[in-house]
Formats: structure tokens, C-alpha cells, sequence
């Protein structure tokens, strides 16, 4: 009993001491880093005073009042989402950039093809192909309101277009006739089967629409990947767990020590538990952004091949009439002329896709390397320099709790952050899902497929990318609704009968029909 009481006796005299010692040590440092900081406390302690009024840093003698503690949780989540924010502003500009510069392109592209198309047909044609004009304005229009986010049917504008082509044609080379409306609709009505254009319509049919679903589609995909990046939450489980590890240091008095490397990585795999289930879905979808195909290549010249289409119905004209006469009881047989020219800045275009291909690239595995690239020396650690030189969680000293695999399901015993797995984040499932849906339309259209896009939101935005887009831009269009232009051909009377078409001499239209031809074959 003696023993035991000289015992307790010696163990109070050391606490005693320890005490006193302790208390001997003050909290200048924690006020210094405070003002440091920018932090402006109304009281920061002169000395370390009892902590049980602390509810994140371990209790016991503390430098941090309760008033400090609260400001360092809302500090804590701006620090987290700053450090978010700057490691995946490059990512977020590598999107805004390469879908303004693909867009730029595309545009580029579609308007020099209109450009030269015009060119071509007034120096060709002259006054029948000014009057008659707005056929191709409408078909280039059309073009660009579909690019642009436009309700637009492109197989039934494509049908449209050569329909009404053939009605303007018929009428300018049988200009001596008063060609009547329902004559018109009966021969835009048996286009399929008078194929005056040959091959043409259906291949530049497969050729538009594999270039512009494949454009459209590519600008929505970046849109699409710039959105998932920029958000990330937290929840209060995780705010109390990055204050706990960014600055209870403070609360002991040694605000300059860094949290150990694993411990910032439990943490972080924590809080970002949602977002590394976004990997699996995003690689994929950067996967499908570096797709097989070319747009430049599918945008061969669409002003040569419909040139190309109209010397098809000079050469086939007596067939063509013959049928027609079969058909709607008429005959007349007349012959027309085509020229030149193609498309510029291929090559130009062609660097910039390959260019932004390359970029999203460097973004595979980005969520799941995130833990890794916020963990790192001097940004948020005191790194691999010293195991014992580094804040666990509680004091100084080694990090002893394993590392977690990320993804939600493998935080069920995550040691730092309280991770509920039978809750997934919706707004993050709404972002796979948004990226698993955009990863099938870049599939389809790749192949070609599936023109009409299914809008995977509720809201059905009736805008898409293109030009106009500045913020967020919407990533699913519905395009199943056609708004096809109607394009109502000039039925007023026979065209005036010196207009160059109506009567070309057969050595003119010869020779101008084969030096398109081979100019044409010189671009393929």
C-alpha cells in the first residue's frame, strides 16, 4: 500500500510538472501564421489553453478557441476547392479552347465550301444560277442551323435540296415551256426514280451526314467533358476531415507542420470518393474524342460534287426526259454545263483536330489521379522527406493506417472520412450517365449512325454548340423533329430565253464538262 501511494505520489509530482512546463510554451507562431493567412481573429490565445470546447482537433491544451476552429472548417473547403480548381484549370481550358478552336474550323470550312460554290456557279452559270440562288443559300443555311445545335432532318433537307435542284434544272433547260406547278411536283415527285443526278445525292447523303453528326457531336463531347470537370462538392464529413488535417496543426501550436503523404491521400480519396467512380466512363469517353475519323476527309468539296451531279443530268438528259415523259406526259430535251474549283486550309483544319486530339489525351485517368496531384510535396504535404516529420492527424510522427483504393465502395473503411457507400452522389451518377451517353453518340458517328440524337435531359435544350456557346454549354440536342427548309421553286413563267443555259452550244458544254472532270479527278 506504501509502494502503491509513493507511486501515485511521483506520477502527480511529474504532471504537475509536465504542466507547468507545458504551459510555459506559448502560441505566438499560431498568431503569426494567423496574420499570415490573412485570418483576423477577435481573440487568438497568448498561451495553449484547455481545448474541450474543440470538436474536430484533438482536445486537450490547444491554441485555437472554438471561434478559430468554425473558421478554419469554412477555410478548409475553400482551400480544398481552390486546389480542385487549380489543378484541373488546365484540363477545363484545354476544352473551353479546343471546342472554340474545332468550332472555328468547322465553320471556316462550311463557309469556304459555300464561298466557293458560288464562285464556281456565277462564273459558270451567270444570271440562271443568280436567280435561282437561295437553293443553295437554304441548303447551306440548313447546314449550319444543324452544326449549330437546329431542329434539322439532314436525309430529308438532303431530299429537299435535290428536289427542288431538279425542278429549278428542268424548268431552266426547258425554258421555252410554261412549266405548271403540278408538273414540277410530279417530277420532284419521281426523283428517286429518275435519278437525273446519278450516284451523286446518295454518296454526297452519306458524305454530309457522316461529317456534320460526326462535327456536331465532337463540339457537344467537349462541352460535355468541360462540365463534368468543373464540378466537384463536399460534404461536411469530408470539410471536417480536411480541417483536421490542414489545421489542427495550428490548434498544437506548430502551424508549419505538413500533414504525412497517405494521411493527405485517405483524406482526399475521401472526399473525392464520387468522383473517381467518373474514371472508368471518362476514359472511355476521351477514348471515343480521339476517334478514327477525319473530318476534313468526309468534307471532300460539296460545291464539285453537286457540280459533278448536275453534268450527270446533262449527260442523262434524254433518259431523263424519256422518263419523264412516261411519267408526267411531257417531253422536251435540253442540256446544261458545269466547272470548277474546290475547298481550301485542309491542312490547316487537319492540324488543329489532330492538335486537340493529342491535348484530351493528357486527361485519361484524370479523377483517379486527382488524390496523387493535390498530395503532393509542398502543395499540401510535407511529402516522402521524413515519415516522422509530419502531421498524422493527431501529432507529430509516422502515418500508420493503409492507403485506400479509390471509388466509393472502397471507402466503407476509409479511417479519415466518414464515406456513406450506399449513397452515390446523384449529381455525379447524372455525370456518368451524361458521359456514357455522349461516348455512344461519338460512337455512332462515327460509324455514320444514328442521326437522330435522343436528348438524355429531361429540359429538351433546344440549343446546341457551335459558336454561340459561352458558358455551359447543353450536351444533348434533339434532333428527331425535322424543320427542313421548304424551298419553293420559281413558277411564276418560263425563264427569258437568252439566259445562257437555255440553248449552249454542244462544243461549249463539252468542253467545259471535261475540264470540270478533270479537276475534279486533280482534287481526289
Amino acid at each position: 500500500m506504501l509502494r502503491l501511494q509513493t507511486i501515485i505520489c511521483t506520477f502527480s509530482v511529474l504532471s504537475v510538472a509536465a504542466r507547468a512546463d507545458f504551459k510555459a510554451r506559448n502560441c505566438s507562431e499560431v498568431r503569426e501564421a494567423c496574420v499570415g493567412k490573412g485570418f483576423s481573429f477577435a481573440h487568438v490565445p497568448l498561451q495553449e489553453i484547455p481545448g474541450d470546447h474543440l470538436r474536430v482537433c484533438p482536445q486537450g491544451s490547444t491554441c485555437c478557441t472554438q471561434e478559430m476552429e468554425d473558421t478554419f472548417g469554412q477555410q478548409s473547403k475553400q482551400d480544398f476547392e481552390n486546389l480542385i480548381d487549380e489543378i484541373s484549370h488546365e484540363l477545363r481550358s484545354t476544352f473551353v479552347a479546343r471546342h472554340k478552336r474545332f468550332d472555328e474550323f468547322f465553320l471556316e470550312l462550311l463557309e469556304n465550301t459555300e464561298r466557293s460554290l458560288n464562285e464556281m456557279f456565277v462564273r459558270t452559270y451567270g444570271k440562271p444560277y443568280m436567280q435561282n440562288s437561295e437553293v443553295f443559300e437554304n441548303l447551306f443555311a440548313e447546314l449550319k442551323r444543324y452544326y449549330t445545335g437546329g431542329n434539322v432532318n439532314l436525309e430529308e433537307m438532303l431530299n429537299d435540296f435535290w428536289s427542288r435542284l431538279l425542278e429549278r434544272m428542268f424548268t431552266l433547260l426547258n425554258s421555252q415551256y410554261v412549266i405548271t406547278e403540278d408538273y414540277l411536283e410530279c417530277i420532284s415527285k419521281y426523283t428517286d426514280q429518275l435519278k437525273p443526278f446519278g450516284d451523286v445525292p446518295r454518296k454526297l447523303k452519306a458524305q454530309v451526314t457522316r461529317a456534320f453528326i460526326a462535327a456536331r457531336t465532337f463540339v457537344q463531347g467537349l462541352s460535355v467533358g468541360r462540365e463534368v470537370a468543373q464540378r466537384v462538392s463536399s460534404t461536411p464529413a469530408c470539410i471536417r476531415a480536411l480541417t483536421k488535417m490542414l489545421y489542427c496543426p495550428f490548434c498544437q501550436g506548430t502551424p508549419a507542420m505538413k500533414p504525412c503523404k497517405n494521411y493527405c491521400l485517405n483524406v482526399v480519396k475521401g472526399c473525392l470518393a464520387n468522383q473517381a467512380d467518373l474514371d472508368p466512363e471518362w476514359n472511355l469517353y476521351i477514348g471515343k474524342l480521339e476517334g478514327p475519323f477525319n473530318i476534313e476527309s468526309v468534307m471532300e468539296p460539296i460545291d464539285v460534287k453537286i457540280s459533278e451531279a448536275i453534268m450527270n443530268m446533262q449527260d442523262n438528259s434524254a433518259q431523263v426526259s424519256y422518263m419523264v415523259r412516261q411519267l408526267c406526259f411531257f417531253h422536251k430535251e435540253s442540256k446544261s454545263n458545269t466547272s470548277d474549283r474546290l475547298l481550301e486550309s485542309k491542312l490547316k483544319g487537319n492540324y488543329r483536330v489532330v492538335d486537340i486530339k493529342e491535348k484530351l489525351k493528357l486527361s485519361k485517368k484524370f479523377w483517379s489521379n486527382l488524390p496523387e496531384a493535390m498530395c503532393v510535396e509542398d502543395r499540401v504535404t510535407a511529402g516522402n522527406a521524413s515519415d516522422e516529420e509530419c502531421w498524422n492527424g493527431h501529432t507529430k510522427g509516422r502515418y500508420f493506417p493503409e492507403v485506400q483504393k479509390d471509388g466509393l465502395t472502397h471507402q466503407v473503411n476509409n479511417p479519415e472520412v466518414v464515406v456513406d457507400i450506399t449513397r452515390p452522389d446523384t449529381l455525379i451518377r447524372q455525370q456518368i450517365m451524361a458521359l456514357r451517353v455522349m461516348t455512344n453518340k461519338l460512337k455512332n458517328a462515327y460509324n455514320g449512325n444514328d442521326i437522330y440524337f435522343q436528348d438524355s435531359s429531361d429540359e429538351g435544350s433546344g440549343s446546341g454548340s457551335g459558336s454561340g456557346c459561352t458558358e455551359v454549354c447543353p450536351t444533348d440536342v434533339d434532333v428527331a423533329a425535322t424543320e427542313g427548309p421548304v424551298v419553293e421553286a420559281d413558277r411564276s413563267g418560263p425563264v427569258d430565253d437568252s439566259a445562257p443555259l437555255s440553248a449552249p452550244s454542244l462544243a461549249l458544254a463539252t468542253m467545259l464538262a471535261l475540264s470540270a472532270l478533270a479537276l475534279h479527278r486533280q482534287w481526289r
